[in-house]
């Protein structure tokens, strides 16, 4: 019985922020109309919300800061193995279902016939490798992306990544450590930033190791921010938080500086922002919202770029006009938020129960 207690309490998810999961969901959905937008306009300087790609960092920093909160004080009791399974099924399910999708947007869309390009043999191969995560960037029609089906899924990546070197070095790194870390990432930071002239990169087999330090960055800073307890106490809620997140993607597009204002962003805005934003207090009426948001975040991430491909045939096609487009993307918007909570409600969340329950019968079993 003590074994079994001890079990559980490894397994039982520690309380979340409320707001910064508010917030992740806003940053998703900043995330699919930056899509929209850069495939309508090319110039970033002529996009409204031309930084809508720098959410990935604010997720990464996000989820330093989670991952440290969560498990710094029980992994080691937990082991790794036990780790990479509860980090398996909070985000494998995600990245099977986007890899189901891209599939069929892959074989279906209108607009495309890929698959007389690549045929079974390689589709199967693609769709095997976006599912297992494995970068198999062949797709030229598709820019060389990373994941040929769900071209987020390159985050995910280094999502597993920074997870697993978390699991085996950085719970044991000490406070007077980790600064050095981060410090190093910084500079590395800045000379991608520099050299790129922004902080685009990570999805593609040219850009491949601009991910590495996007995520080293920002997924250390958001463990330090844990454990030194910068924590900001504010009453700015979620609408105040909302409105600093958005100032940083909604920021004007300058294409001499803006290897520096997202080097600004991603290193000193973003942690200021998990920081109060893990200080501040959802109001009584913000509850439901906000807890929307946060359930549909994950989900909206890694659902919508399929159907990106079948807009994109779309817009090259068929030459609609920006006042067409001007309603077709807030609909497409609106039903990629409700996929998102149908895929929430029907599928991820009964699927990860069925999993964490499984996972504590077979280790009460062991024990």
């Amino acid at each position: 019985m003590q074994n079994h207690t001890v079990t559980s309490k490894f397994l039982k998810s520690k309380p979340h922020f409320e707001i910064l999961n508010g917030m992740r969901g806003l940053a998703a959905i900043v995330v699919v109309i930056f899509h929209f937008m850069e495939i309508i306009i090319a110039d970033f300087s002529e996009n409204f919300i031309s930084h809508g790609y720098l959410a990935v960092d604010f997720f990464f920093c996000l989820s330093g800061f989670v991952v440290a909160h969560a498990y710094d004080s029980r992994i080691a009791g937990m082991g790794l193995k036990t780790f990479i399974k509860l980090r398996l099924i909070r985000l494998q399910p995600l990245v099977i279902i986007g890899s189901i999708l891209g599939l069929l947007t892959f074989l279906f869309d209108p607009f495309n016939n890929l698959y007389a390009v690549y045929g079974f043999t390689e589709t199967a191969l693609i769709f095997i490798t976006s599912s297992l995560l494995i970068p198999y960037p062949i797709v030229s029609e598709r820019y060389f992306n990373l994941f040929n089906l769900n071209a987020p899924s390159w985050s995910l990546f280094w999502e597993y990544v920074a997870n697993f070197i978390y699991a085996t070095v950085l719970f044991k790194v000490t406070k007077k450590v980790l600064p050095i870390l981060v410090i190093v990432a910084a500079v590395i930071l800045f000379y991608v930033s520099y050299s790129s002239g922004n902080l685009l990169g990570g999805w593609s087999g040219g850009t491949f190791f601009d991910g590495l330090a996007r995520i080293s960055f920002s997924f250390l800073m958001g463990m330090m921010i844990f454990r030194s307890n910068w924590i900001i106490k504010n009453k700015l809620g979620l609408l105040g938080m909302s409105a600093l997140l958005l100032a940083a993607f909604l920021m004007p597009y300058n294409n001499q500086w803006n290897w520096l204002v997202d080097f600004g962003i991603v290193a000193l805005y973003f942690p200021l922002l998990v920081a109060l934003g893990a200080g501040a207090s959802l109001a009584n009426n913000h509850h439901k919202i906000n807890k929307f948001s946060g359930d549909i975040s994950y989900p909206l991430y890694m659902t919508h770029y399929p159907f990106m491909w079948v807009f994109a045939g779309y817009v090259a096609v068929e030459e609609p006009s920006m006042a067409e487009l001007s309603w077709v993307i807030p609909v497409c918007v609106i039903l990629l938020i409700g996929l998102a909570y149908l895929v929430t409600l029907f599928l991820d969340f009964p699927i990860r129960h069925y999993l964490k329950e499984k996972l504590k019968a077979s280790t009460s079993q062991a024990k």
